[in-house]
């Protein structure tokens, strides 16, 4: 009994060493940051050595330490047994939790806080400015849109003729359907209406140009004379002007110009020549015209029909309701043009009359025929009208006839135009200038004659697709529902009724 106290005080010194070879132990497993090394560990248990124990019968370091405290405990006494017994129950526990450490997955240790922060590559799309983005998507747009309308013109020039004569056709057919229709309201066939109309209407238009070359041709010996007449005087009133022109330099302008028309004269035959070809162009193009006219007035509506289905589907519709607004402008356009036309020949022709210019109505028939430039023909036709009077019957009366012209061009302007033509077929003044600009470099006379009922058409068509596609936008939005619907329910725009499509007539 008196050895019992110092093997309990053995014991527990046995334990407290044992524990303090468990912590570090586990501390030098865990490692500095808590976490393992496997490379570092060395090799995990196996099946072999179930309790994490070294090979050699312990654990690497504290393993050995213990065999040896367990061996000399046993020599000192022999009755340590159960302390070796409790210290390899231990390790075995020690290396167990080693092994579940050395399982668990490595990770990538954090960066030092004083690394710099690294930021992510911006989006390549978020990197372009805004305006940039906006500039690029709308460039190559002009770019397809520019390229495409250089080919259209390339073609149009290649087939010039053609599409000036069927333009041309559209015109007189614009003119002469509301014709047609009355026909056919009356209980005409439609080939007997078309053959009727169609004759009178060439028939008419013959003997205008007719008379107009017929005056021409009787008043031009006349009209020479006192063209003469005329530069005569000129010539003496430069010679008492203020200007002091003398006789030499009138000499020397006059021998000047006979020079020229002499070093010319192979020029002037190759323009006769080309003069030639210029008539056979000019009557191919009205057998043309004359031609597209009569099918037009006939069959216009099945053509039409047959144009629609050459557009896609899904913009036929919108299509489809804007051909006859773009006819009834045509037609609107033509109908009121010749209205106009004609007042302003009939007020300038019976102002000429009075005035006692020759060839009062052969002018007038050219007021009429150049009306139907507008602006321009209008500054041309009056300018020929004053050129003439100034050179026959001198300055005052070439004065009155400038007063005339420009009194019935105001009224045309802010009177009739208003009230004939309405707004159906109102286009700015500068779209009216640049449009006649260019049709007249594109085809010369007849495209100049051309391009505003084209800009007044196009003009009508765009604003009607804009807003159909407003109106489809419309209704494919969910309306509201229950008292809110009755709120908020939207006035539908009047329908302006269209005019038929060429030659669909009445019935």
């Amino acid at each position: 009994m008196s050895k019992l106290p110092q093997w309990v005080g053995r014991m527990g010194t046995g334990l407290t060493r044992l524990a303090h070879r468990l912590e570090s132990q586990q501390a030098d497993m865990l490692g500095p940051d808590g976490e393992g090394d496997d490379a570092a560990r060395g090799p995990g248990p196996s099946e072999d050595h179930p309790h994490g124990g070294h090979p050699s019968g312990g654990t690497p370091g504290a393993g050995a330490g213990a065999g040896a405290d367990d061996g000399a405990g046993a020599a000192r006494g022999g009755t340590e047994g159960p302390e070796g017994a409790k210290s390899t129950e231990g390790s075995g526990g020690a290396a167990g939790e080693g092994a579940a450490a050395r399982s668990e997955p490595p990770s990538v240790p954090a960066p030092p806080a004083y690394a710099p922060a690294v930021s992510a590559r911006p989006d390549p799309v978020d990197a372009v400015p805004w305006g940039v983005r906006v500039a690029a998507e709308a460039g190559w747009r002009l770019l397809v849109l520019g390229g495409t309308v250089w080919v259209l013109m390339k073609v149009i020039s290649s087939v010039q003729l053609v599409v000036l004569s069927f333009t041309v056709a559209l015109l007189i057919t614009a003119l002469l359907e509301p014709t047609v229709t009355r026909l056919r309201r009356r209980g005409v066939p439609r080939g007997l209406a078309t053959a009727i109309t169609f004759i009178s209407g060439f028939v008419i238009m013959g003997l205008v140009v007719w008379f107009v070359v017929w005056q021409v041709m009787e008043n031009v010996d006349e009209v020479s004379g006192e063209v003469q007449a005329g530069i005569d005087d000129l010539r003496r009133w430069l010679l008492h002007s203020p200007f002091h022109v003398t006789e030499k330099q009138i000499n020397h302008v006059a021998k000047s110009l006979r020079e020229a028309i002499g070093a010319n004269t192979e020029q002037i035959t190759s323009a006769g020549l080309e003069g030639v070809t210029v008539v056979v162009e000019v009557m191919t193009g009205i057998l043309l015209s004359m031609f597209c006219t009569l099918f037009l007035l006939y069959d216009g509506q099945k053509i039409w029909n047959w144009s629609l289905k050459l557009v896609p589907a899904p913009a036929r519709a919108g299509v489809a309701g804007a051909g006859p607004r773009a006819w009834a402008t045509l037609t609107a356009y033509v109908r009121g043009t010749v209205i106009v036309a004609l007042i302003d020949a009939i007020f300038i022709g019976v102002g000429l009359f009075f005035l006692d210019v020759p060839m009062a109505v052969p002018l007038a028939v050219f007021i009429f025929l150049f009306a139907f430039i507008p602006l321009v023909g209008a500054v041309v036709s009056g300018a020929l009208a004053v050129v003439v009077a100034l050179v026959t019957q001198g300055v005052f009366t070439g004065a009155m006839v400038v007063v005339v012209v420009l009194a019935v061009q105001q009224i045309e302007g802010h009177v009739l135009q208003p009230f004939i033509l309405g707004r159906a077929v109102r286009v700015h003044p500068l779209a009216v200038v640049l449009s006649v600009a260019a049709g007249s470099l594109i085809g010369g006379i007849g495209g100049a004659v051309v391009a505003v009922p084209l800009v007044a058409v196009a003009n009508t068509v765009v604003g009607y697709l804009r807003a159909y596609s407003q109106e489809t936008a419309l209704r494919a939005v969910p309306g509201p529902h229950g008292a809110t619907a009755s709120a908020t329910a939207s006035v539908p725009p009047p329908v302006v009724p269209p005019g038929p499509p060429p030659g669909e007539g009445g019935g």
